[in-house]
């Protein structure tokens, strides 16, 4: 859709559409486990597009979630976030991606 491809124009993959050219929004899913203060595990999946790579925005993003969470100064670092793969982002991904810069995909315990 015409949301998607206006906001993938910054990853460079491109795709047709009677004939009018659109880019895909291609993002990276950073897998979450953190320890919550009650010493449950929260799990949840931080979206990123796929041109960021540097663990420390991706962490900052998974901060700010747990700060929302009520789960602040929980430890996040690369013990608990893992790159996990590629995919397409939907327009809920890449409506957030540009409102914040990051999406999250809640898994488990994130109540």
């Amino acid at each position: 859709n015409l949301l998607t491809a206006s906001l993938a124009e910054q990853t460079g993959c491109y795709f047709f559409f009677h004939s009018k050219q659109y880019k895909i929004m291609q993002v990276a899913v950073w897998d979450t486990y953190v320890i919550k203060k009650d010493g449950t595990i929260i799990h949840f999946d931080i979206i990123v597009p796929d041109h960021i790579t540097d663990e420390k925005t991706i962490h900052t993003f998974g901060k700010e979630y747990l700060l929302l969470k009520n789960q602040e100064n929980q430890q996040l670092t690369a013990k608990e976030c893992n790159f996990c793969h590629i995919e397409k982002a939907t327009d809920e991904m890449a409506l957030s991606i540009q409102q914040r810069g990051y999406y999250i995909i809640e898994m488990q315990n994130c109540k």
